[in-house]
């Protein structure tokens, strides 16, 4: 099966099927049908089987999903079954954050290195990495076994960071700055807005708000002699 057949949707829904697996297996559950899964994660039974089915289905009628399999196989198809070496371009708060986030390396992300041009950051240890000077950038890559970027800098130097990383051989990029990246077909990039998420979540909330306020208008009429 090829991978580009599978829509982004299915992709993007992924990760949250291998969280929600990964609390029912410390929680000691041991298989779960397409109907509690969706309670769980509010998609439909429906969706959840059409999603798997796309990778082989995983589950088996009248018993369900073996919680432990599911959870190893979508893990493979995530790639989350081998490292992944990364580096980290920006050692502000935004970089520093992302390095001290435990997390990553239980999923198989190890941060081999940091760069920044502020000579005031530049020798400071983040989580035992050392944060480089950006000109050590391209032997570092070639030396090391480096997969992933991680860029946590000025929109403004965004697009000529990119072109170094791609030069050097960096394949994908996940790119923190506020600007479109133009990269080759062969290099991926997933763009993380972080103002665009407030956004949107700001859309919600106002919409949630206005729609609780026709709500009582609407009962305030029915009570009006």
């Amino acid at each position: 099966m090829e991978q580009k057949q599978i829509s982004k949707a299915v992709i993007s829904r992924l990760p949250r099927y291998y969280r929600y697996l990964g609390e029912l297996l410390e929680d000691g559950v041991e298989r779960i049908s397409s109907g509690e899964l969706s309670a769980k994660m509010k998609v439909t039974a429906s969706q959840i089987r059409q999603d798997l089915n796309n990778f082989g289905g995983f589950g088996q009628q009248g018993y369900g999903y073996n919680v432990k399999y599911l959870y190893m196989e979508i893990a493979k198809i995530l790639g989350l079954d081998r490292p992944h070496g990364l580096i980290i371009i920006g050692a502000g708060n935004l970089g520093q954050a992302i390095a001290n986030y435990t997390n990553f390396e239980r999923r198989g992300f190890i941060i081999k290195g940091m760069f920044d041009i502020n000579p005031a950051l530049i020798g400071r240890v983040v989580r035992g990495v050392e944060i480089r000077d950006a000109r050590e950038l391209e032997p570092f890559i070639a030396e090391n076994d480096v997969q992933i970027a991680a860029l946590t800098i000025p929109k403004t130097m965004a697009p000529e960071m990119a072109d170094r990383l791609v030069k050097a051989g960096i394949k994908a990029i996940w790119n923190f700055a506020h600007t479109d990246l133009v990269v080759p077909d062969d290099v991926v990039v997933e763009n993380v807005h972080l103002s665009e998420s407030l956004m949107r979540l700001s859309y919600r909330v106002c919409s949630m708000q206005e729609q609780k306020e026709k709500e009582r208008e609407r009962a305030a009429k029915k009570k009006r002699p």
